[in-house]
């Protein structure tokens, strides 16, 4: 954001558009903007409720998904931008407006009026002959407004909007909370040798995050490509120490702490839950995704679980004998930091591969441009920088997408992959502006990718390490996903997919990473220009299931306690949740957790926003059953068959959630999922069978 004080009369908050000026977007604008989309919604709802002459299809459904939608714009600009751009008078602002934005949200879906006007048109002839995605777009809106509340009594109607504000409020200061507590640490040295063991490009990296400051030395972050490198290479174990605890006791003590939070969070939760005739949360958000309740999404979990609970333990006894026969330390002596580094040894020692071998072949000029080129080849859709369209800092890069036959454009996106310090750690794809049939005048879709990647050095490109490369691939996933959008309706749009479908497009996108052809289109060597050998591509391949079932278990983990919070936690009866959390982690690490070990308070995949992942972290495992699945048709057609891509983009990508996700997946392989090509795929069964 760079502020101007030539402001146009027009608050350029307020102006949907696709081509989003960023450069002159000001915190000052962000409360007025918000204010008066909202009293513009207000106006739009009294409309609907209030139409004279019969209900339609289009006065009816379509004018309510198209209710709110500058607002839905505007809200959505100023929350990416606290996300990746913060300022305090940023914060300030949308810490203002977020109550509002959400109060409303919630009193659209218990306006009794707008209830009254839907079972109105549902009782209409017109309604009764709908079919396809209209039919189910008026199932599943009926569905969502008696989920949120619609047939409550008025008082209970209050209750829920009030619980829906302070959810809101809650999340959003968990979130910040983390930020903050991220950025408030670093570590800082003059002494090379305390660094024994950091690869070239890490020790590289620490010097541009000490200069980037002032100092001399060498300074590393909690952010990803800092914390990793220290954990997985620091032969100094108190610094990998001194790093584990500054990263997993985040947000648990003073200013920061985010444990009444957490707790006042989970208990809303049930309160909405039960407010409105469920079991409990899961049970809740899981109602209208393919699991339909948590005791389902619980099975999942806990099938998984016994399906490699074997091979994990099979993974933690060879890592302790290959510790203890090269380095003398039993395992009753080893401690979590101890774990990533070792794995390390025991990867190069069993492959003779090194992650840091792969990294000069993938920079990430070279990378984005072989991934796109993937993209047009399997699905058809074309990627141009587009310098014309403004950006909300010099190192984020605008794209535009075309259709490769047409040459039609189908939207825009913005690439932003290195960390800030105003920026929240991870990665992910969000969307911006959402084009739908019934919006009226067409926009293009416009999205955003986000990460925390190695970054470059100066004239030295940003050089990946493999998995930031899978990482990025399947962020395109989720883009793609919104680009190659072709609803009527937007409320049937890719971001309104059930969550436990939605990351089958981003995963399945991740194992052109892993092929021989594909890579040659996206590495390179960054001085030389050669190919990644052959002798260190078969290395990769060889290495890639090392502790699969350690890796898997680890998810399973995180979707058991999301679970467990969400289902059965009970303060009075489970006691404190950072020790209750760490008690069910336990259960899925390789050797026992520390005492003050704290992630749950900063696990923002479940608690910074209203739902999220909340009951809903199997998804990533589910979808990975999908994903496994739907690639064994690529593999049988090969991975660049574009009749197989265009499928894929006919009866997945494109059809968001005009259809129950089981018959779109059902559209593409032509039977239910199967989950035999992911233990495959994981090396935990055998091709064969």
């Amino acid at each position: 954001m760079i502020a101007s004080n030539n402001l146009t009369t027009k608050n350029p908050l307020t102006i949907r558009t696709s081509t989003i000026p960023f450069s002159s977007l000001e915190a000052t604008q962000i409360v007025p903007a918000i204010e008066e989309l909202i009293n513009s919604a207000l106006a739009d709802l009294q409309a609907i409720k209030q139409l004279t002459g019969p209900r339609t299809f289009e006065n009816t459904l379509c004018a309510l998904d198209n209710l709110g939608l500058d607002l839905d714009f505007s809200i959505g600009i100023v929350a990416h931008l606290e996300s990746v751009a913060t300022t305090p008078a940023w914060r300030q602002a949308y810490n203002t407006v977020l109550p509002k934005v959400t109060d409303f949200r919630s009193r659209v879906m218990l306006d009794q009026g707008l209830w009254i006007a839907l079972k109105e048109f549902a009782a209409t002839p017109e309604a009764a002959t709908l079919n396809g995605p209209r039919k189910r777009f008026l199932t599943t809106t009926m569905d969502s407004f008696r989920r949120s509340g619609a047939e409550l009594s008025g008082a209970d109607k209050e209750r829920l909007a009030k619980i829906d504000t302070e959810l809101a409020e809650l999340t959003n200061t968990f979130s910040q909370h983390t930020l903050d507590a991220t950025n408030a640490f670093e570590y800082v040295t003059s002494d090379v040798t305390a660094l024994s063991g950091l690869p070239e490009s890490a020790l590289t990296m620490g010097k541009n995050l000490a200069s980037a400051k002032g100092l001399s030395g060498w300074r590393f972050t909690l952010q990803a490509p800092s914390f990793l490198a220290i954990m997985t290479h620091a032969d100094d174990r108190s610094l990998r120490e001194h790093f584990y605890h500054a990263f997993n006791t985040r947000c648990s003590s003073g200013a920061l702490d985010n444990r009444e939070c957490l707790y006042r969070i989970l208990e809303l939760r049930a309160q909405k839950a039960t407010l409105l005739g469920f079991k409990d949360f899961s049970d809740l958000v899981l109602a209208d995704r393919m699991a339909k309740n948590g005791a389902e999404a619980n099975k999942f979990v806990e099938d998984l679980q016994s399906h490699i609970e074997t091979h994990f333990h099979r993974d933690n006894q060879e890592l302790f004998e290959f510790i203890g026969e090269r380095f003398g330390i039993n395992k009753e002596d080893l401690k979590p930091w101890d774990i990533p580094y070792y794995v390390e040894k025991m990867r190069k020692a069993l492959y003779d591969f090194d992650e840091e071998d792969l990294r000069p072949y993938f920079a990430l000029p070279r990378v984005l441009n072989g991934l796109f080129t993937i993209v047009e080849r399997v699905l058809g859709i074309s990627v141009r920088v587009n310098t014309s369209l403004p950006t909300w800092d010099p190192l984020v890069t605008a794209y535009s997408a075309f259709d490769t036959e047409s040459q039609t454009l189908v939207g825009h996106f913005y690439a932003d992959l290195f960390p800030r310090e105003n920026k929240r750690g991870g990665a992910w794809m969000n969307s911006l502006v959402t084009h739908a049939l019934s919006d009226g005048p067409s926009l293009p879709h416009v999205g955003l990718i986000a990460g925390n990647f190695s970054p470059p050095n100066g004239e030295t490109p940003a050089l990946l390490t493999h998995d930031e490369v899978t990482t990025l691939f399947h962020e395109v996933g989720h883009l793609l996903h919104l680009l190659c959008n072709t609803t009527e309706l937007r409320g049937q749009s890719m971001s309104n997919v059930a969550w436990d479908f939605i990351e089958l497009p981003s995963q399945i996108l991740e194992n052109w990473c892993w092929d021989r052809e594909s890579l040659d289109l996206c590495a390179a060597h960054h001085v030389t220009g050669e190919p990644i050998p052959e002798e260190l591509f078969q290395k990769m391949l060889r290495a890639r299931n090392f502790r699969s079932a350690s890796h898997l278990m680890r998810q399973v983990g995180f979707s058991t306690v999301d679970l467990n919070l969400h289902r059965s936690y009970d303060r009075s009866t489970c006691g404190d949740v950072v020790t209750h959390a760490r008690s069910i982690l336990s259960r899925f690490t390789s050797v026992p957790l520390p005492e003050d070990y704290s992630m749950i308070l900063t696990f923002s995949h479940l608690f910074s926003s209203p739902v999220g992942y909340a009951a809903g972290y199997y998804s990533y495992q589910w979808a990975e059953v999908l994903d496994a699945d739907a690639f064994s048709r690529f593999q049988s057609a090969g991975l660049f068959d574009q009749a197989t891509g265009m499928a894929f983009r006919d009866t997945i990508l494109s059809r968001g959630d005009s259809d129950d996700p089981e018959a779109l997946f059902q559209a593409f392989m032509g039977r239910r999922a199967d989950i035999r090509p992911l233990l495959v795929r994981s090396g935990l069964l055998p091709s064969g069978r």
